[in-house]
């Protein structure tokens, strides 16, 4: 990670590893005024392959860095094992109009609407109308299943994107299997292995 992202100062009560994802505390209020913010911001695609264009957005009174934010965000996209590791895809960053889709981290009462008519009930998060809107109570607290909150981080992001590149979701394939980047994880992983990337084998 960028050098200033680890020395910056780690609040009271946040993880190195929580900071890294831009979480300034680790209270989950259920609404957050509902405005919808642009972090400001813009990088190149990586890859030689189609690209697709995303802009980062953060309900604006969550207690969020959104440049780390949007950093973990785009290094996942762009990870080894992402969704461009079949050479299919490649993401870059705007903070202008012209974006192929918007990855959103907002509170449980904005992502309820943003969602619907899909009921995520407060809890979770959903890819669609062109948005992977993430639950803010699920990127602080994760799922039961996950092992570590890194891990759980790269599978919300990399799911929802996965619904707006068309994939929808699918069932564990057999007992002690790597679960699917499309399967309903934050549920269950039933027998499976929780795993956060579209492609594991080249993470």
């Amino acid at each position: 990670p960028p050098a200033d992202l680890v020395a910056a100062p780690v609040p009271a009560g946040v993880s190195a590893e929580d900071r890294m994802a831009g979480l300034l505390s680790l209270d989950v209020p259920t609404f957050a005024g509902g405005e919808l913010v642009v972090v400001p911001g813009s990088s190149p695609a990586p890859r030689d392959a189609p690209v697709r264009v995303v802009r980062v957005e953060v309900e604006r009174d969550l207690p969020v860095d959104g440049e780390r934010f949007a950093r973990l965000v785009m290094g996942i996209l762009n990870a080894p094992g992402g969704w461009g590791a079949d050479g299919s895809v490649t993401f870059a960053r705007t903070d202008g109009p012209d974006a192929d889709l918007r990855v959103v981290l907002a509170s449980p009462d904005t992502i309820d609407a943003m969602c619907a008519p899909l009921r995520t009930d407060g809890e979770y998060s959903c890819g669609r109308y062109g948005h992977a809107a993430i639950n803010y109570l699920r990127w602080v607290t994760g799922a039961a299943a996950f092992p570590d909150m890194t891990t759980y981080r790269q599978y919300v992001v990399n799911h929802e994107v996965g619904h707006l590149l068309g994939h929808q979701h699918v069932g564990c394939p057999g007992a002690g299997q790597t679960a699917p980047i499309m399967m309903q994880q934050t549920i269950s992983v039933a027998t499976c292995v929780p795993n956060g990337w579209p492609f594991p084998d080249a993470a």
